[in-house]
């Protein structure tokens, strides 16, 4: 994932992107108003946030109000290439981040579950079971304190 250097991005830029981190649900009318643009002019700019890969306007939800009731991390040691496993786990049901690291697990997987014997089975049928999966040690998750969407445009 290739991601433009954020010294490409004007003022306007960050103040759009400050401002939906804040609320995703604000209208082109009221981001141009922001920045001093019009509600064409500013949806231009976070289309092209969004073409850019820049942001993504999304619901956050909360899988513990959902029916989901155990969410773990598991640090995965691997073989072979590590690109091709992570998209491989990716397509898992119920997997919802994975991300290559570097220390002592080579992955971090996110997983959801509507209880307990599900996420044993989804790491012990699922996860374990991809080609390149070495070892995967469990975090299980008590509850979740910070979710933050939201951090400087620097």
């Amino acid at each position: 994932m290739q991601s433009e250097q954020s010294d490409e991005l004007d003022e306007i830029d960050r103040t759009l992107i400050t401002a939906l981190q804040e609320d995703g649900r604000l209208s082109y009318s009221e981001l141009g108003d922001l920045v001093g643009l019009t509600a064409g002019g500013a949806r231009k700019r976070v289309k092209r946030l969004e073409e850019r890969g820049v942001i993504q306007v999304v619901g956050v939800t909360d899988p513990l109000r959902l029916g989901y009731r155990s969410m773990a991390m598991v640090g995965v040691i691997a073989e072979g290439d590590l690109e091709e496993l992570a998209a491989a786990i990716s397509e898992i049901n119920n997997v919802i981040y994975v991300v290559l690291t570097a220390g002592r697990f080579d992955l971090l997987v996110e997983l959801i579950a509507s209880d307990q014997e599900s996420l044993f089975e989804l790491i012990n049928q699922k996860l374990r079971n991809v080609a390149g999966v070495v070892r995967a040690e469990t975090f299980t998750y008590y509850g979740i304190r910070t979710h933050r969407f939201g951090w400087g445009t620097n």
